[in-house]
């Protein structure tokens, strides 16, 4: 297991017809790697994650419980595919495509649990919770059933809260430290879907 990528952004204005009500509405889901395997930088990792990384809405993304968003990197292909045939474009999702800090490989939602800890080089951080896709990624996606497809697929990815601050870069290699490992991300996945059915939240 190891981080193969760290991705930050800026707020800024994202454009789309993904929402009744907002044609434009502030967002940071617009991500640039700076540091990844061809260019390992170190970058400094605070309490509330990536020094210089911002979020438009605090409620749902951001602050210390949710300071870095991981995604594995075995998901990009699914997406790849998935978009090309929905939107009849060639896709090749860049790295930090998803919002996410860390792109990693050789750990999905299945084998992680929340309360998991990870050891990330100088870092010590721990499972908080899955990812909750919203309008804003399928305006980001360019394709409206992409945060229904997240949820389906149970390619959701998972926040951590940074317990020891530091300074990591790409190539370093993820330790899992198990935890009571009651609820994994897969769990909280399933729940939030069959949540999202019994309302009718995809009609």
């Amino acid at each position: 297991m190891r981080l193969l990528s760290i991705s930050s952004g800026k707020v800024a204005p994202l454009f789309g017809s993904h929402h009744p009500n907002y044609s434009i509405v502030a967002s940071a889901i617009y991500k640039q790697s700076i540091s990844n395997l061809e260019t390992p930088a170190p970058i400094e990792i605070t309490r509330l994650g990536i020094k210089g990384d911002e979020q438009a809405d605090l409620s749902v993304h951001g602050g210390i419980e949710k300071a870095i968003y991981v995604y594995p990197i075995e998901h990009y292909a699914f997406w790849n595919e998935l978009l090309e045939r929905e939107t009849k474009q060639p896709v090749n999702l860049a790295l930090g495509a998803f919002g996410e800090n860390f792109t990693i490989e050789g750990l999905l939602e299945t084998e992680v649990f929340v309360g998991d800890g990870l050891i990330i080089g100088e870092l010590e951080c721990s499972v908080v919770k899955l990812r909750e896709p919203c309008f804003k990624f399928n305006a980001k996606m360019g394709y409206n059933g992409a945060a229904k497809a997240m949820l389906q697929s149970g390619k959701s990815g998972w926040y951590l809260r940074v317990n020891q601050v530091g300074t990591v870069s790409a190539g370093a290699s993820i330790q899992l430290i198990s935890g009571k490992r009651d609820t994994s991300i897969a769990d909280q996945n399933r729940s939030l879907l069959k949540r999202g059915n019994q309302n009718d939240l995809w009609e």
